[in-house]
């Protein structure tokens, strides 16, 4: 996957998911937004074990990526229920492993790649790659391992990515009403005694099906953050490798088994929380309050006829007549905050305003049209083209509604 493709993926991803609760009006839509989160446990896996991936700049959970190019003009610059698990055969035995222990606070690439081992079934692995806390490029945030895994009927490529989020950050791990049409054959939520969330799901590599390689995937999600994504294939290789083995060789249970061992904790200790504080962020806007100011905002004809979201960031659906769109919204009180690296290349207004424009249709980048306008007052606002509908709002609308001064923090 090239780097611009990476990047679009993961902008539509951070995106998309401010917008749950709206239902999509195209199957593939659903499906293939549903597996975004765990796209980016891949993209972000594979990035970290191979390196060279491009530094995402995701804020909370519904992260616009600040960064722009030279303008075309002034100002414009881009910017089911629940189931019964049926045990499979192949109980999780302990391996014998070579990792030496580390400081207490830092896990070394080895010792992932070691507990992962330790839990798996017996079987070959080979292949192995991990990545610890000790990384400088994730800088601590972030630990994963990958190994291809046989157990005698096939090989199976298998990944896992441990990170860590604060309140109200870490990614849905509910499952979607209508498994069919997000093309899973099926999916189970849910909640451990110990408060932790525990999504299960049995799906495909590609949602569209055209390729038959599965992906079997759990996701725990814990009080204290954690956030264990665990994914297996019946191929050796994503993307493309071909089948080989009728499906992957880890049962539910023992995707279970794996994500919930208490040999994660240490891990966990030692992974350091990602992204920034929303609270230092928020400014103390109501959904209503920023769905108000944004009406009053919109050209004449465009309305709002729904909303959803984060204390940052909130996606609402927009009409205009029979024809109906979205725009994703973005305020944050970056007063609060002494990092200014997201504007160091914005176009300064002025009136003090500093802007940056991104994305559309013509775009290299391939991503949504975005603008990013940074106030003298510290306010931030993000205006971005939806993932639902069509556009209804221009370049120039989205811009007027990022640098209105009608954005002023909350009481």
């Amino acid at each position: 996957m090239s780097e611009p493709d990476k990047f679009e993926d993961d902008l539509l991803y951070a995106i998309t998911r401010t917008g749950e609760g709206f239902r999509a009006e195209q199957g593939g839509l659903v499906a293939g937004g549903y597996q975004h989160g765990r796209r980016r446990w891949r993209r972000r896996s594979t990035a970290a074990l191979v390196g060279g991936a491009a530094a995402l700049a995701l804020v909370g959970t519904g992260a616009v990526y600040l960064v722009g190019r030279p303008a075309k003009d002034a100002g414009t610059v881009a910017a089911s229920p629940a189931r019964t698990f049926t045990a499979g055969s192949g109980t999780p035995v302990a391996t014998p492993t070579t990792a030496q222990p580390s400081a207490p606070n830092v896990v070394t690439g080895d010792e992932v790649l070691a507990t992962l081992r330790a839990l798996l079934p017996k079987g070959e692995t080979t292949q192995g790659k991990g990545r610890g806390t000790d990384d400088e490029q994730t800088k601590g945030t972030f630990a994963a391992a990958d190994v291809v895994f046989d157990d005698g009927r096939g090989k199976s490529l298998i990944q896992i990515g441990i990170q860590k989020h604060r309140p109200g950050q870490g990614q849905s791990n509910s499952c979607p009403a209508d498994l069919k049409l997000a093309q899973l054959d099926s999916c189970t939520g849910t909640t451990l005694p110990d408060g932790s969330r525990l999504q299960l799901l049995q799906g495909y590599e590609y949602p569209d099906k055209r390729a038959t390689t599965k992906e079997w995937h759990a996701l725990l999600t814990g009080p204290d953050g954690r956030e264990i994504s665990l994914s297996e294939w019946n191929a050796a290789a994503e993307k493309g490798a071909p089948d080989s083995r009728p499906e992957p060789p880890l049962t539910l249970d023992q995707l279970k088994a794996i994500v919930t061992d208490k040999s994660w904790d240490r891990v966990v200790a030692s992974v350091g929380f990602d992204g920034v504080d929303v609270t230092a962020l928020d400014p103390g806007l109501s959904l209503e309050e920023r769905e108000a100011t944004l009406t009053r905002l919109l050209p004449p004809g465009v309305t709002v006829t729904g909303r959803s979201g984060s204390p940052l960031v909130a996606t609402f659906q927009l009409a205009q007549g029979q024809t109906t769109g979205s725009v994703v919204l973005r305020v944050e009180n970056r007063a609060k905050s002494a990092d200014e690296q997201a504007y160091k290349d914005a176009l300064t207004l002025p009136d003090g305003n500093k802007v940056l424009t991104r994305g559309g249709p013509d775009g290299a980048d391939k991503m949504p049209l975005t603008v990013n306008a940074l106030h003298p007052n510290g306010i931030a606002v993000t205006a971005a083209q939806g993932p639902s509908g069509k556009p209804l709002l221009t370049e120039e609308q989205l811009r007027a509604i990022a640098l209105s001064p009608a954005w002023k923090a909350g009481k």
